[in-house]
């Protein structure tokens, strides 16, 4: 039998992948006019729309996936909870850590 993955390490690993997503999107959105031609008028905001709508349900489904599994199929809402708040202090600590990373390496 495989060795559960404890909540806080559960979090650490949902926090990671929102950052991993969310600068591949960020690497994309600087690098689109470079690899697409401009799109015509009203297709630009269009595609950015359908891209932040995409981003929203892809982060919520990383982000909350597995604590929904935990409050309706295990009916343990404690653990759900906590590991909401937990995944939300990794996400924090990881904006605090780019940010860092950003004012210690003169990124612009």
């Amino acid at each position: 039998m495989p060795k559960k993955l404890s909540l806080e390490f559960i979090a650490f690993l949902q926090a990671l992948g929102l950052l991993i997503y969310c600068g591949f999107i960020g690497n994309l959105m600087i690098r689109a006019n470079a690899w697409f031609s401009p799109p015509p008028n009203f297709l630009g905001p269009t595609l950015f729309l359908l891209l932040f709508i995409a981003s929203a349900v892809i982060c919520s489904l990383i982000f909350l996936g597995y604590p929904f599994l935990l409050f309706w199929e295990h009916k343990n809402t404690k653990k759900a909870i906590k590991l909401i708040l937990i995944t939300t202090a990794w996400t924090l600590f990881f904006f605090l850590w780019v940010i860092a990373a950003i004012i210690a390496f003169d990124i612009r």
